[in-house]
This record gives C-alpha cells, structure tokens and sequence, in this order.
C-alpha cells in the first residue's frame, strides 16, 4: 500500500500524472511511434484478453488511439474519454506490446492474466448466517427504541452511532455508493433507503442500468449487501441499524458474476465514473482491485491498471465525491521496507514474490485522496487480520475481530449486518470498518453539505479518537507471538492513523 505522506491533488486536465508518492514522480508521455499500420490487426491467435489503453483526454488522440487499436488486433469496448481511459479487448497475445509504441498511448496493459471466461472482497472468513432461533433470543434483549437486533450492535455503540442516530440520521440528499459484488435492494433493511437511480452493473466495464442489475446473482455473492446495510440499513423496526440510516445508498456491482467474484479494473473503472456522473457524494470500496494484491509500476500492466483506476477516482474526487476504502487483510505494515506477496496474480497461477510498497500499490486504497481505513474490534484495539502503516493508514473503524468477545446476547466479535434473502448474519475484515467510516462521512456530509472530499476527510480526522499506540507488544491472536509493531504517537500512528471514527462527535 502507498506510502501516502504527501497527497497532492491533480488537475485533471493531466491525467497522465500519478504522484502517489514524491519518489514515483510521473507515467511516461506519450511514445513516439508511429500508429501501427492495418497489417498488425491479422494476428488473433491467443485467448482473448481485457485491456486498458490510457491517453489523453484530447478528442484527436483518442480517435487516433481507437483506430490504432483496431489496427493492432484490439475491439474498444467503450471509452472513457473524461479520463482517457479505453477499455479494450483482444485475442492477439502481442497486443499491449504494440499498442504501448502508438503516439498517444501513455500507458497500456492486459487488466488480467486468464482469458476471458466462455476475489478480492476485504473479509476475513465466510459469513456466518444468524438463525431464527438465535434472532429471536436476540430481539428479547434489545432496549426500548432499539431495533431487534441492535443488542448485537456492539460497533456501533463503539463509535457512538447510536446516540448519534437521535441526534441526526443523516440527509436524504447524500448518497453512498457501495461498489462491490451487488446489493440486494429488496432487504426490508435496506429498501427504504435505496437509491436504484445511481446504481448499475459494471462488470465488463461498461454501465449497465437495467433495472436490478446492481443485485447479487444468488445468495453466495452476500458481501455487497453486507456492507450496504452497514452503511444505512434503516431503523425501522426491523433488524439492524445502519451507522447513518437517514442516507440512501446505491449499488455498483463490479465483481464477477461466477465464483471467483473477482474485482477487475476496467470494472472499478466504470464504477467510479458512474457513482461521479450520477451525484454520489462517497464511495465504499471494500475490495482491492484484482488480479494484483500489490500492482507494482516497473511492471507494464500493472503499472497500466494503476494509471487508468486512478484516474477514475481522481475524477470522482473532481466531482466532488469522496472515496473511502479497505486497508486490507494481510496483516502488513504498509509502511515496511518489503512485503511478501504469494497470492498475485489470483486469476491464474501465483508466483510468489517480494513487492516494496512504496513502489507496488494495493488500488484502490493506496491512490492519491483515497480514505484509507484499518480495522479494530471491541476492545478498541487493532483486529488481528488489518494491515497497518503509519503515514498510510488514515482512520480506523470497528470491523470485527473473532478474538475481542464483546458483552452481547450472541457474543460474536464480528460484524452484524445485512444479508441477501432477507437475511443477517456476521462477517469480520477491513471490508466492514469501512462502511463504518462510509457511514461517518456520510454524517458529516449531511450537516456540512458544503464540504468536498478534501474537507471530509480533515473532518473524519479531527472527530475520530486515537487511542494511541499499545503500551504492550501486540499479539492479536493471543498464540504468544508479538505480531505487529505500531509506530507513532497520540496524534498519528500506524494502526488507528488520526483515530478510530467517532460518529457522535461528527453530528455534534
């Protein structure tokens, strides 16, 4: 993940700028090959493959661009001309080689390594499904004014969510998007409050609007709805609560409809224009974008997915939308000399491999202005899973951690939330601190509709409590072995950044 001690903001009238950190400097500019000629569109003799080609924003180049694709064996799938980014497919196993020597191109790469079908979801484990019988023994222990879960809520009280929802529940006018594998918007939970208007299927990475695209294609695909309810599942009498259940939330399924639930670039690429174009004020991202867990930019194509996935949530932020996304769940200090990787890339065979990660990038949460966000569990202390870093890390947020015991009716240290078909149960990871922190700034924006992402983010600092670094070595899991260091102090520290969210504070 990004070492992201200096965050400077892009015009983006540049796009091809990525400064990430001051020892990245910039993308190379556009090569100084001529377009390939008509010849080089005859070879297709390899599985088809998905690209992104990144350019300029100029119209002239990106004509010049396309047709180069189509002369070097490449079909446009569709381009985003706002940001320079052409999603692409091909079936020649030379292409991103050609394409990168077009005038024009800034930078080009294939967006996976397996052929295109004839997960990188930031939860910790399976969900575990609450029974009948275990949410009516819940419901008997819920207080008057609470909703017949929230007894096993013990996140948001942790973050003061549940004072805060009698204080203010949050605004209509603001929307979160949740992109991930779909949202089921039939959940009684969930239903009141979605906006089917600003959500879209964007696997593929073109928007698809049909109405209930955005679901999850069966009960398996539960992250989506998961932290949907998180976010603002609605208090209404049934089930859980929301951290800020007055806001809408929408869907933006960008995973993969089959097993693997795979995150593709030109996917999340899609997402956040569409969340941009369509008024979303904040954005969840609790996944990484696959098939790197660590794109790294001596790398052509990766060095590709970074450049064309940030210049889509650059022009969200340009719009004024803030995202907010999972630190992940691998236990890394961010801010490490070197990190091993042994499961890139996830869609074919992993080589494992040691990646610095300064230079090799967990996207979309180590991009420029992107809330990066660590996980805690009840005690307050850092969840055994949560990757960490000073300088990366930016806030934390309760998400869960099997080994904190909380004093509930079900005990379970993880999170409670929504599932699909009507259901609840728990899950644990950076995936569900984030709609946490989603939810927080969900808050603010509603009493400070003014504010842009750069605001927001000042704002979810300067609210959150930062317990500070363990006086005792940490061992998460309790097996005797110290198993991360913080560094830091009161203020600013690896595990918790500028604090664990404080959801009280925010609407006060």
């Amino acid at each position: 993940m990004a070492h992201l001690r200096s965050r400077r903001r892009l015009a983006l009238a540049v796009p091809v700028v990525l400064s990430l950190t001051a020892s990245l400097g910039f993308l190379p500019g556009a090569a100084s090959a001529a377009p390939l000629s008509t010849s080089a569109s005859t070879r297709a003799d390899g599985p088809s493959l998905a690209y992104v080609v990144n350019t300029t924003t100029d119209h002239r180049t990106i004509a010049s661009v396309k047709k180069a694709i189509t002369a070097a064996g490449g079909s446009v799938v569709i381009a985003y001309e706002q940001i320079g980014v052409i999603v692409v497919h091909s079936a020649d196993p030379d292409f991103g080689r050609r394409i990168r020597a077009v005038r024009g191109v800034q930078s080009a790469g294939a967006t996976r390594t397996a052929p295109l079908a004839a997960a990188g979801t930031t939860d910790e484990g399976a969900a575990k499904v609450l029974s009948a019988a275990e949410a009516a023994k819940v419901s008997r222990s819920a207080a008057a004014g609470q909703e017949p879960l929230e007894a096993d809520q013990w996140d948001l009280r942790a973050i003061g969510a549940d004072k805060a929802a009698k204080t203010d529940p949050g605004s209509r006018k603001v929307t979160v998007a949740v992109i991930d594998v779909g949202v089921d918007d039939t959940h009684p939970d969930i239903a009141p409050n979605f906006s089917p208007s600003q959500s879209a299927n964007c696997v593929g990475g073109k928007p698809d609007t049909t109405y209930g695209a955005w679901r999850p294609v069966d009960a398996d695909h539960y992250h989506g709805t998961h932290v949907a309810g998180e976010i603002a599942a609605a208090r209404n009498g049934v089930g859980v609560a929301g951290v800020a259940p007055g806001v809408k939330v929408s869907g933006i399924t960008v995973a993969e409809p089959d097993s693997t639930q795979l995150f593709y670039p030109e996917s999340v690429v899609c997402a956040f224009v569409f969340a941009a174009d369509h008024g979303v004020e904040i954005t969840n991202n609790s996944y990484y974008v696959d098939p790197w867990l660590y794109n790294c930019l001596d790398d052509p194509d990766q060095r590709a997915i970074v450049d064309a996935v940030d210049r889509a949530q650059r022009y969200a932020q340009h719009k004024g939308t803030l995202n907010v996304a999972a630190a992940g769940n691998s236990n890394d200090d961010l801010d490490a000399d070197a990190l091993s990787d042994a499961s890139s890339p996830d869609d074919s065979t992993p080589v494992p491999r040691t990646v610095d990660p300064h230079k090799c990038f967990d996207v979309p949460t180590q991009l420029p202005g992107v809330v990066t966000v660590s996980s805690t569990g009840v005690t307050g202390a850092k969840s055994y899973f949560s990757s960490y870093g000073k300088g990366v890390v930016d806030v934390a947020a309760p998400g869960g951690d099997r080994f904190q015991i909380p004093d509930t009716p079900s005990k379970d240290g993880r999170i409670l939330s929504t599932l699909p078909n009507n259901q609840y149960g728990w899950l644990q990871g950076t995936s569900m601190a984030t709609p946490h922190v989603a939810g927080v700034a969900a808050l603010l924006k509603s009493k400070y509709p003014w504010a842009g992402p750069a605001t927001l983010q000042r704002l979810l600092k300067a609210e959150a409590d930062n317990p500070g670094c363990p006086t005792a070595p940490y061992d998460g899991n309790g097996d005797g072995v110290v198993d991360a260091t913080c560094v830091g102090n009161k203020h600013l520290n690896g595990f918790y950044g500028a604090g664990i969210v404080n959801a009280l504070r925010a609407v006060r």
